[in-house]
């Protein structure tokens, strides 16, 4: 879902949960909508990744969402990510 479509949602009241995940070397955002897990996009179709945590969290706020879950089991913030 890209941050448009995010964005609507929100304002919409169907957003019920944001994640930030940290997986790896990246960190990306899911948003539990009525009809399932949705991650965002950006408008050419790759999954919208952040390399910080703190980037991550900047970009949730900017959309108008205080609370969000951090979900860091799988972070390994000294890894180096892959270009692919």
């Amino acid at each position: 879902m890209n941050e448009k479509t995010l964005r609507a949602l929100i304002e919409a009241g169907a957003i019920k949960r944001i994640r930030i995940v940290a997986d790896g070397a990246r960190i990306h955002v899911e948003a539990d909508t009525p009809t399932g897990s949705v991650t965002a996009f950006t408008l050419k179709g790759a999954i919208k990744s952040w390399g910080s945590l703190d980037a991550a969290a900047k970009w949730v706020r900017s959309l108008g969402i205080g609370v969000a879950q951090l979900d860091v089991a799988k972070w390994q913030p000294g890894q180096r990510g892959l270009r692919i």
